[in-house]
């Protein structure tokens, strides 16, 4: 079963923060990007956890925001990333924190 969720996050600068976060993430994950949109591979055993799956991150960026989809293996995980992409992004964009995190889930 997939969980996900999606967001929407208000800031003028989505591109530049995909691309920031992409960057940071490719040094030890499966990273695809271009200035526009990207995606994310977080292994079912990274940093030592155990998932039932793979959950992927994808981006789009917008004039006036980034939009974010996450798909994880359980609704755990799906909670998991959603603290570390918001603690990402509120790194890169510090000028603009606090960000607003409105997720929207996706019925199973």
């Amino acid at each position: 079963m997939r969980h996900a969720s999606s967001v929407r996050v208000p800031t003028p600068n989505g591109s530049r923060y995909l691309q920031q976060l992409c960057k940071h993430w490719a040094h030890n994950l499966t990273v695809e990007y271009t200035p526009e949109a990207g995606s994310v591979v977080f292994p079912r055993d990274a940093r030592g956890a155990d998932w039932p799956g793979d959950a992927t991150l994808t981006l789009q960026a917008r004039p006036d925001a980034l939009d974010c989809r996450l798909d994880a293996s359980s609704a755990e995980h799906l909670t998991a990333l959603k603290g570390a992409l918001e603690r990402h992004l509120d790194r890169f964009a510090f000028r603009e924190v606090p960000l607003a995190y409105p997720w929207q889930d996706e019925a199973a």
